[in-house]
C-alpha cells in the first residue's frame, strides 16, 4: 500500500509535457508581443529624431536668408550641415493690382534634403516692402 502512494505521488508530481508547451507557447506569444513593440517605439523614436532634425536644418536657412528686399526673386541652392536646400522665390499677387501697397506678399517654397535622401518642403509667405517710385 504504501508503494502505491508512492508512485501515485511521483505520477503527479511534474509537468506534462503538452502543459509544458503550453506554457512555452504563451512565453513566446508574449515575448513577441514585447518584441514588436519595442520595434514600433524604436521606429518612431528615430522618425521623430529624424524630422527634428530637417525641421532644425530648415530654421537656421530660413533665418540665414538675406533682408526683405534683398532676396531676389527666382531660385537660390546651397547646401548647409550636408543638407542640400532648395528657395523658391515668388511675388503673389494681390487682389487688387490697381491698389499700391506698401507690402507685397512673397511666396517663398523652402525644399530640404538630408543626407539619407528625405525631402522636406516647407511654403511660407514673407512680406516685402514695395519699391518706391
Amino acid at each position: 500500500m504504501w508503494r502505491l502512494e508512492r508512485l501515485s505521488r511521483r505520477g503527479n508530481a511534474g509537468f506534462t509535457l503538452v502543459e509544458a508547451l503550453a506554457a512555452i507557447a504563451v512565453l513566446a506569444a508574449g515575448l513577441a508581443a514585447i518584441g514588436a513593440l519595442s520595434s514600433t517605439s524604436l521606429r518612431a523614436s528615430l522618425d521623430a529624431e529624424r524630422h527634428l532634425a530637417h525641421v532644425s536644418a530648415a530654421q537656421k536657412i530660413l533665418a540665414g536668408l538675406p533682408a526683405r528686399n534683398a532676396l531676389p526673386f527666382g531660385r537660390l541652392t546651397g547646401v548647409l550641415d550636408n543638407y542640400a536646400w532648395r528657395i523658391d522665390s515668388n511675388a503673389l499677387a494681390t487682389t487688387d493690382p490697381q491698389r499700391s501697397a506698401e507690402w507685397t506678399p512673397e511666396g517663398i517654397a523652402l525644399l530640404v534634403r538630408s543626407p539619407s535622401g528625405s525631402i522636406m518642403e516647407i511654403d511660407t509667405i514673407r512680406l516685402r516692402r514695395t519699391q518706391t517710385r
